[in-house]
Order: structure tokens, then C-alpha cells, then sequence
């Protein structure tokens, strides 16, 4: 049995490379259950690669743990029940370009479906509610090639959420939306918390990293600090790791980073 007390996602002593290059060294992380964490630093930091590897999509030395199991000891089917994937920028998407929006977002209902059965009545409730979440219904019947950058992300998010999975990574997953949709997906972050589901993503946009509970601070493939959002040492941490080009101020009741 997991509980809160369980991290959802646990990386221990974990090191990666990429060709010949060490990406990642030795990095021991522990990302809460029912919140949600930002993975934040520089270009170059390892973030998504780190992302990745807790994905369970790239190889690695040490452990990674879903609430508490090893990931790589969990069975496919189990694993992609219980961790959705959004990739960078709909990043390998290509292939389903000719796929309707409807089906696109019918992928994430696989890993509940029997082998070649038809959609059953909660699989289709869950896309049209993740759909609809992500304003991409009104879309269902156009193909996903024939979308915007935008339009198309918020589809990928679509299908990520209708896995309904207990954790959801998603890597740059602001990428093309515009600053109302941003707003949207965090709304639809801090629902899927609520509802007691654990979020992790790699962002860019601090002041939307602020927004999240914990924030994971890296640079060089290493990790410096890992807290709550709205602590000073992470603050401290985010303006260090960006050459104090940038300062946390709190404005209108939420922390935002500003050019110094």
C-alpha cells in the first residue's frame, strides 16, 4: 500500500549518458505524492533527460521507484497505467499526423484495453473529459497534422490525461500555448492535484515553476536543491543557478522572477 508519506517518484544514485557523455551524475531525488513538482535550471542541465529516465524511456546506473517499487521491475502494462508521459514538444508525434483528435487522445486509454478490443464506455468518457479539459473537443473529428503548434499540444495533453494515470510527467509541456492557455494548464495541474494525482514538469517559465509546490534546482547534470516553491533558499537557489540575472519578487500574491 502507498500513501502520501511514499514519494511517487524516487531517483537514487542515478547516472546517465548520452553517447560518450556523462548527462547526468549520481542524482538522489525525492518528488512528493499528490503535488506538484518543477524541474528547473539552465540549458544543458539535464532536466529532461532526467525526466526521461524517471519515464522509465532511457537507460541509466541506479535505481528509480514508483511509490516505493522498482519502475523497472513494474510490468509494461502496470507502468503505463500508473505514469502518463507528455514528451517536449510533441517530440516523435510526426506518424500520427493523418489520426483524427479523437483517436490521437484514444491512445492513452491503451494501456487499459484488452489486446484489439473496441473502446468500452469508460474509455470513451475518459477522452471526451480530457478533451474537453484541454478545449481541444470542438477539434475531435480534425486531423492532428492540420492543427497549430499550440492546438497540437494541447491534443498530446489531452491524450496524456486520458490515461488517468496516479502520475503525470510532462517535459516543456508550455511549448506553442499562449499565455490564456498557460494559465489553463496550470488550472488543470492544480486540479489533477487536488484530485490527488502527482505532477512532474520541466519548465522554462519560472514564474510558472513558482507556481508548482516543490522545485528541483539543476545545473550540469547535477542537483543543487530540491524544496517548497515559496522558500526562500529555493529562491535563493533559482537566482544562483541563473548568475543572479534574475530575482524572485513576490507580486499580487504569487512569486514571479524578473530580469535584475
Amino acid at each position: 500500500m502507498t500513501t502520501r508519506t511514499t514519494p511517487a517518484l524516487q531517483a537514487e544514485g542515478v547516472r546517465a549518458t548520452l553517447g560518450q557523455t556523462v548527462v547526468l551524475h549520481g542524482i538522489d531525488l525525492a518528488l512528493p505524492a499528490g503535488r506538484w513538482s518543477a524541474i528547473v535550471g539552465p540549458n544543458g542541465a539535464g532536466k529532461s533527460t532526467l525526466l526521461r529516465v524517471m519515464a522509465g524511456l532511457l537507460p541509466h546506473e541506479g535505481a528509480v521507484r514508483l511509490f516505493g517499487q522498482s519502475l523497472q521491475r513494474l510490468p509494461g502494462r502496470a507502468r503505463a497505467q500508473r505514469l502518463a508521459w507528455l514528451g517536449q514538444g510533441g517530440a516523435g508525434e510526426g506518424s500520427a499526423d493523418d489520426l483524427l483528435v479523437y483517436d490521437v487522445a484514444m491512445l492513452g486509454r491503451l494501456p487499459h484495453q484488452r489486446w484489439l478490443a473496441a473502446p468500452s464506455p469508460a474509455d470513451h468518457a475518459a477522452v471526451e473529459r480530457a478533451l474537453r479539459s484541454t478545449q481541444a473537443w470542438d477539434w475531435r473529428e480534425r486531423p492532428l497534422g492540420q492543427l497549430s503548434g499550440g492546438e497540437r499540444q494541447r491534443v498530446l495533453l489531452a491524450r496524456a490525461l486520458a490515461v488517468e494515470a496516479e502520475v503525470l510527467l510532462m517535459d516543456e509541456p508550455l511549448a506553442n500555448l499562449d499565455p490564456p492557455h498557460q494559465a489553463d494548464w496550470m488550472h488543470t495541474v492544480r486540479a489533477l492535484v487536488a484530485d490527488g494525482r502527482t505532477v512532474v514538469s520541466v519548465l522554462h517559465e519560472l514564474s510558472m515553476a513558482l507556481a508548482a509546490d516543490t522545485v528541483a534546482v539543476m545545473a550540469e547534470g547535477r542537483l543543487l536543491h530540491h524544496g517548497e516553491a515559496a522558500d526562500a533558499s529555493t529562491h535563493r537557489a533559482l537566482e544562483h543557478v541563473f548568475d543572479d540575472r534574475v530575482a524572485i519578487h513576490r507580486v499580487a500574491d504569487q512569486w514571479i522572477a524578473l530580469p535584475r
